[in-house]
C-alpha cells in the first residue's frame, strides 16, 4: 500500500540525497518534535511506539521502567496484534479490539489494517461498524472526537476549539446520525461513523490521523429503542427539526470556518430531507462534500465512464434509467448529469433529459411533485411525454426508453427480472447494469443471472462484493462500486490544494482518474473499477486531477504547487501519512506547537480551547 522505494526516493536522488519537499508542513520525512516524556508520551497515540521505542529513545524520553526491556520492530508488534485480533470470538469483538488499539497507537493500528486490508475492511467499516454504532452506548469505554448537542448550541465555538489551533485540522467529518449505514437513526452513536470515515481517509489517502476531527451533531433521536434505553448516552428527546436544527448546523459550520479555516468538511449520513439541502446550502461557500450524495455517484460514474470506453457509447447519446431515487439514486443522477455537461457542452437541463428516474410512485412526473423530494423534482418528466404510455413499473419504462445504462439503488431484491434485462439487451449492444443496493440480499440482480440473460454482453458493477462470474468458458471479475476508492483521494486533493470550493468539475476530474485505473482498460483484468487494495496509488492520481482542476479554476489557495505531473505526484506522496515509526525529537515547551505538546487532533490531551 505504500509508495514503492523507487517512487518515494525519486526526489531524493535528484536533490543530492535530500527530499526536496521535506520542508512542507505536512511532510512525512524526518523527525517529529515533541515535548512529551514518560507516561504522557505513551498515552499520546500519534507519538506512541509501545515496545518499539529504541534504547536511545527510552533514554531521551524517560521510558525506562515503563516498558518491558526487549525492543521490538513494528513487524513483530503487528504479528502479536494480529494474533490477538484473530482470537476474538466474533466480528463485533474484533471491531472493539481495533477501537482499543486505535486509542493507544496510531501507527500500529493502521499498519495492522494495511497488512490485512481485505480481511479487516468489513470489520473496521461496513457492515460491522454498523453493529458497533447500534450498540454504541453499551460498548462505550472512552469518548472519541467532538460531541456537540443542540441544547448547548452557544458552546459550539468553544467546544470545537479543543482539538488544536487553526492550522491543526485538515478534515472534519460530521454526522447528525439520522440515517446511518442503512440502519437508520442512531443518535449520538453517529460519532463512530465519523471516526470510521476518517480511518478510511487515512488508510486510503494518507490523511494524517492526528489532523482529523470526527464530530457528531446530537439533535436528539426518533429511535424509540434508544430513547427507552437507560444506558443511552445522547440527548434523550425527539429529534429537533426546522429553524432550530438549521441554526444549529449553521452555528457549527461558522465555528469551523472561524476556528479551522483551512479544513475540508465531509457531511455523512444525514437524513433524506437534510443531506442534499445542507450540501446545496454550503457548497457555494466552503469546500465540502457529502459521500452519500456525491461519493456513490462519483464511483458509479467512474464505472460508467469505463463501460462507455468498452462499449463505444457516446455521452451525448446515452440514455440512463435510475431505479430507486433516494439520496444515493439522485446523487448518482447528479454526477451523471454533471459528466454529460462536462463531456458534451450541453446545458444541465439538456443533460438531465437523458436520465429517467423511477421510484415507488413509478416514473417521476411533474404532476407528482407533492410526493417528491427536492432532489427528485429536478428529474421529474413532463406528464405530456407519457400521457398514453404505461409508466407505473420499471419494465414499461425500460421498453419505452431503451436505456444504455440501468442502475439500481432501490433495495428491492430481484427487481431487475429476466424479462426486464432481456428487454434492455434487445436494444443495446452492451447493456450496462449496476445493481447497487446493499447488503447483498437486497441486490436488484445477481451478476451471474445478468450474464446469462444477456448472453455475456452485460457490463456489471455492484454495490457489494461478489465472486467472479463464469460464462462461456471464461471468468469475469465483478467490480464493487466502493466509495472508498473515491472520496479519500478527493479529500486529499482538496486538503493539499486548500481549494476554496469543491464544485462538480473537480469531482468529475477525480472520476476521470479513477476510471483510467480500471483493470479492463489496462489489460490487467475484466473489472470496470480498480480494487480497494490499490487505492493509495489511485488516491495520488485522483488528488493530482483535483489539484490541477482547482488550479485551472483559480480555486487553489496553497502556494508553490508543482506544475509538472510527475513532480506534482511526488509532492502529493511526500505529504501522505504512512504507517511507519518516525524518529522523535525532544524540544522545549516554549518552542512547541500544540501538536508537539500532544494537544491536537482527536487523540489529544489538550487543555481546553485556548490557543497555544
Amino acid at each position: 500500500m505504500s509508495p514503492s522505494p523507487a517512487t518515494a526516493t525519486a526526489g531524493q536522488r535528484e536533490n543530492g540525497g535530500k527530499n526536496r519537499f521535506a520542508h512542507l508542513p505536512l511532510s512525512t520525512s524526518g523527525a517529529q518534535e515533541t515535548t512529551l516524556t514518560g507516561n504522557a508520551l505513551l498515552r499520546t497515540p500519534y507519538f506512541n511506539k509501545g515496545s518499539a521505542f529504541t534504547k536511545a529513545e527510552r533514554d531521551t524520553f524517560e521510558l525506562h521502567g515503563l516498558l518491558p526491556a526487549n525492543v521490538q520492530t513494528l513487524e513483530e508488534q503487528v504479528k502479536r496484534a494480529y494474533a490477538q485480533y484473530s482470537s476474538r470470538s466474533d466480528d463485533l469483538a474484533k471491531n472493539t479490539f481495533m477501537t482499543s488499539m486505535k486509542e493507544q497507537n496510531d501507527v500500529l493500528y493502521y499498519r495492522l489494517i494495511l497488512d490485512h486490508l481485505k480481511e479487516m475492511f468489513s470489520i473496521i467499516y461496513t457492515p460491522t461498524e454498523g453493529d458497533a454504532i447500534a450498540n454504541y452506548s453499551r460498548l462505550f469505554r472512552r469518548p472519541e472526537g467532538c460531541y456537540l448537542n443542540i441544547e448547548d448550541a452557544d458552546r459550539v465555538e468553544h467546544d470545537i476549539g479543543q482539538f488544536g489551533g487553526p492550522d491543526n485540522v485538515d478534515v472534519i467529518v460530521v454526522s447528525d446520525g439520522e440515517q446511518i449505514l442503512g440502519i437508520g437513526d442512531q443518535g449520538v452513536g453517529a460519532i463512530l461513523i465519523s471516526v470510521a470515515k476518517l480511518v478510511i481517509y487515512t488508510l486510503c489517502a494518507g490523511i494524517h490521523p492526528s489532523r482529523t476531527l470526527p464530530v457528531v451533531l446530537d439533535c436528539g433521536t426518533d429511535n424509540e429503542g434508544l430513547l427507552n434505553d437507560e444506558l443511552y448516552l445522547g440527548l434523550r428527546q425527539k429529534r429537533a427539526r426546522g429553524e432550530k436544527y438549521d441554526n444549529f448546523v449553521d452555528t457549527f459550520i461558522q465555528a469551523c470556518r472561524k476556528r479551522y479555516p483551512r479544513a475540508y468538511i465531509h457531511f455523512e449520513d444525514f437524513g433524506l430531507n437534510n443531506a442534499r439541502r445542507i450540501l446545496d446550502r454550503y457548497t457555494p461557500d466552503i469546500a465540502c462534500f457529502n459521500d452519500d450524495v456525491q461519493g456513490t455517484g462519483a464511483v458509479t460514474l467512474a464505472a460508467i465512464m469505463t463501460a462507455f470506453q468498452v462499449s463505444g457509447v457516446k455521452w451525448a447519446d446515452a440514455r440512463f434509467v435510475m431505479f430507486g431515487s433516494g439520496t444515493a439514486g439522485t446523487g448518482i443522477a447528479d454526477q451523471i448529469k454533471d459528466a454529460i455537461v462536462q463531456e458534451t457542452g450541453k446545458s444541465a437541463e439538456e443533460a438531465g433529459a437523458q436520465i429517467w428516474c423511477v421510484d415507488k410512485p413509478g416514473l417521476l412526473l411533474k404532476s407528482k411533485k407533492d410526493q417528491l423530494t427536492p432532489a427528485q423534482i429536478a428529474y421529474a418528466r413532463e406528464d405530456g411525454e407519457w400521457k398514453s404510455k404505461p409508466h407505473d413499473d420499471l419494465l414499461s419504462v425500460v421498453k419505452e426508453v431503451k436505456p444504455h445504462v440501468l442502475i439500481g439503488t432501490s433495495t428491492v431484491a430481484g427487481s431487475f427480472t429476466e424479462e426486464i434485462v432481456r428487454e434492455m439487451a434487445k436494444h443495446v449492444e452492451r447493456p450496462v447494469i449496476f445493481p447497487l443496493s446493499n447488503p447483498t440480499r437486497l441486490h436488484e440482480a445477481k451478476p451471474q443471472d445478468l450474464f446469462d440473460w444477456t448472453d455475456g454482453k452485460v457490463l456489471v458493477a455492484t454495490g457489494s462484493p461478489f465472486p467472479p462470474v463464469k460464462y462461456g468458458g471464461s471468468e469475469f471479475e465483478i467490480s464493487e462500486c466502493n466509495n472508498s476508492t473515491t472520496f479519500p483521494g478527493i479529500g486529499l486533493g482538496a486538503v493539499l490544494s486548500r481549494t476554496k470550493l469543491l464544485p462538480p468539475s473537480l469531482i468529475v476530474a477525480a472520476v476521470r482518474a479513477l476510471a483510467a485505473a480500471a483493470p479492463i482498460l489496462n489489460g490487467k483484468g475484466s473489472g470496470l473499477l480498480p480494487d480497494v487494495t490499490d487505492v493509495r496509488e489511485i488516491s495520488v492520481k485522483i488528488a493530482s486531477n483535483v489539484i490541477q482542476q482547482a488550479i485551472k479554476e483559480k480555486l487553489a489557495q496553497e502556494k508553490g504547487i508543482p506544475e509538472e505531473e510527475d513532480e506534482l505526484e511526488e509532492w502529493i506522496r511526500e505529504q501522505m501519512w504512512n504507517a511507519e515509526y518516525r524518529p522523535l525529537k525532544l524540544i522545549r515547551e516554549n518552542e512547541a506547537s500544540r501538536f508537539a505538546k500532544g494537544e491536537a487532533g482527536p487523540g489529544s490531551h489538550g487543555r481546553g480551547g485556548k490557543d497555544a
